[in-house]
């Protein structure tokens, strides 16, 4: 039987706590009650898909990415370093990002599709936005994703 990234999860929070590594458990406990929070919402409760972890996982990741950025503005640097020492611990569970240049060359590639089925200017960052959001999911971050569009369309 193939193992879920939920068990894996679960698994390195056990060796975690055994460890007494208390970054590391905490994350995966925060990280964990997040995907069981999303598994009980709306009218049942289901259990989530692998790909349905990974965007709570990225989106636990993105939070604690902000929270650094918060902490490190509001001069408060001890917390800033726990925030990204999260992150990136969430970060090894995540699939890699994709480097500038290769998020740029699918960007280029949906810019010339969407311009050939007829976008043009400004008003085509929704139509290439469409066709490279697919192609990037969990790859890259719709911020990263949306100023590369940006500024192809705009040179």
């Amino acid at each position: 039987m193939t193992t879920t990234l939920k068990s894996k999860l679960q698994e390195d929070l056990t060796s975690a706590i055994k460890e007494r590594d208390e970054l590391r458990s905490s994350t995966l406990r925060m990280t964990l009650a997040a995907i069981t929070k999303e598994e009980v919402a709306g009218k049942e409760k289901r259990e989530l898909s692998d790909d349905e972890v990974l965007k709570v996982i990225t989106k636990e990741a993105k939070k604690r990415r902000e929270a650094a950025d918060a902490f490190a503005e509001g001069g408060r640097a001890e917390s800033a370093e726990r925030e990204k020492a999260e992150g990136a611990l969430l970060a090894t569970y995540l699939p890699k990002q994709l480097s500038d240049e290769e998020l740029t060359d699918l960007v280029a590639q949906a810019v010339e599709e969407a311009k050939a089925a007829g976008a043009e200017g400004p008003r085509a960052m929704g139509a290439v936005m469409k066709i490279v959001n697919p192609k990037v999911a969990g790859l890259a971050e719709g911020g990263r994703v949306a100023a590369t569009v940006k500024k192809l369309l705009a040179g």
